[in-house]
């Protein structure tokens, strides 16, 4: 499967609802000059292509239950660490499992604060483990779209980062951006047919 071509629209939509999955499809289209049925048929596009995987909810389980934040790295006995990733998914209190490459697996868990050793030794499979460090964590923020990942917007006409005075135009059915009206005027001039001027 061929990686899709997101283009700065697709991007700044990502961006929109990574920061608010909940954010009205009429407000995202404001805010990339499209209509909200043209977001709708992006966002279902991007599903389709599996860049967009699921809509969820971020809960922070500590904030109630008196749960605390852990992590827990895990050695595991030589060709085991997949089964081990495997059994530790299906563990209570489990929120995110890594793997690294290594072959470390990192586990970010919220189980009962008062229960933390008894969770470690009765709910994650440790006979397959050589060796295991559990920390406290102070906190955990998770950010769904990564820092440098977010979408710079630049100029279809002379390529320089547009301010929030940008343009956005459809030239020969393609969104467009601009950072002036004069390359916006520049660039319709040499890419639209002489039949659209």
């Amino acid at each position: 499967m061929t990686q899709p071509e997101l283009d700065d629209t697709d991007r700044e939509i990502l961006r929109l609802l990574a920061e608010n999955a909940r954010r009205p499809y009429s407000t995202i289209a404001e805010a990339v000059n499209l209509s909200a049925p043209s977001v709708s048929a992006r966002v279902r596009q991007l599903e389709q292509d599996d860049v967009i995987r699921r809509f969820t909810v971020d809960l922070d389980l500590t904030q109630y239950e008196n749960r605390i934040h852990v992590m827990v790295r895990l050695r595991s006995e030589l060709g085991k660490t997949d089964s081990l990733r495997e059994s530790i998914l299906k563990a209570p209190y489990v929120e995110h499992v890594f793997t690294t490459a290594e072959g470390e697996v990192v586990v970010v868990a919220t189980p009962p604060r008062t229960t933390v050793g008894n969770w470690v030794q009765h709910s994650l499979p440790l006979s397959d483990v050589r060796r295991y460090d559990v920390q406290l964590l102070s906190s955990a923020t998770c950010s769904a779209y990564a820092n440098g990942t977010e979408s710079v917007l630049t100029c279809a006409h002379c390529g320089i980062t547009i301010s929030e005075d940008g343009l956005a135009t459809r030239v020969g059915g393609s969104l467009q951006q601009f950072c002036c009206k004069d390359c916006e005027t520049a660039f319709k001039g040499e890419h639209e047919n002489p039949q659209e001027k």
